[in-house]
C-alpha cells in the first residue's frame, strides 16, 4: 500500500479583524455609518493650510479602506461625500456643500474613495495587519493617489508647479506619518483579536 502525498493547505490570514464581509446586511449598514462618522470626525482635526488644509481624513480613509475592503471602504467614502454634497458638516473643518467638490479640494475629494479602494484590495490581498510593512506601503500608495489626482485636479486651476508646490509637497511627511500610524493601528487590531 503506498501512502497518498498529502497537500498541505494553508488558510490566509483574513484580512481585517473587523471580518465585514461576512456579516450581515444590517451589520454593513452600521458600519458604512460608523465609518463615515469616523471620516467626519477625523476632519474636524485639522492645520489650516491654502489651498488644502491638513486634515487626518487621509489616515481616516486609508484605515476604513484597509479595514473594510475595497467595496465596502469605498461605498463608505462615497456616503461620506454624498452627506458633505448634501450639506452636512462632515468635510474638512465642519465644512459642506458642493462648491468643495468643485473648487481646489475636489480632485482629492474625488479621489478619496479610489484611494480607499486601492487600500481596501492590496489589504484583501495580504497587505494588512499580518504584514504591517505592506499595510504601510498599502496605505502610502493610497496617499500618493490621492495626493496625484487632487494636484492633477488642482493644477487646472493655478498651474502645475503651484499644485505640486501648494498641493502635495506641504503633505508628503505628513503622508509617510498617517500611512505609518496606519499601518501600526492595523497591527495592534490584529494584535489584539
Amino acid at each position: 500500500m503506498t501512502a497518498t502525498p498529502t497537500t498541505q493547505t494553508r488558510t490566509p490570514d483574513r484580512f481585517s479583524p473587523l471580518d465585514l464581509q461576512s456579516r450581515s446586511l444590517p451589520i454593513k449598514l452600521a458600519a458604512i455609518f460608523l465609518g463615515s462618522l469616523f471620516l467626519a470626525t477625523s476632519s474636524y482635526i485639522e492645520v489650516p493650510m491654502i489651498p488644502v488644509p491638513v486634515t487626518l481624513q487621509t489616515y481616516a480613509i486609508m484605515l476604513v479602506g484597509a479595514l473594510y475592503g475595497w467595496k465596502l471602504g469605498g461605498l463608505t467614502v462615497l456616503t461620506w461625500l454624498i452627506e458633505g454634497a448634501a450639506g452636512l458638516p462632515v468635510l474638512a473643518g465642519g465644512a459642506s456643500g458642493v462648491q468643495h467638490f468643485l473648487g481646489a479640494t475636489g480632485g482629492y475629494l474625488f479621489a478619496f474613495p479610489m484611494s480607499a479602494m486601492l487600500v481596501g484590495w492590496l489589504a484583501e490581498r495580504g497587505w494588512n495587519g499580518h504584514r504591517p510593512f505592506r499595510a504601510f506601503a498599502a496605505m502610502l500608495l493610497g496617499t500618493v493617489l490621492c495626493l496625484s489626482l487632487g494636484a492633477a485636479w488642482l493644477s487646472t486651476l493655478i498651474g502645475v508647479q503651484k499644485a505640486v508646490t501648494a498641493g502635495v509637497l506641504p503633505f508628503l511627511i505628513g503622508a509617510v506619518l498617517k500611512s505609518a500610524f496606519g499601518a501600526a493601528t492595523l497591527r495592534l487590531m490584529q494584535a489584539t483579536r
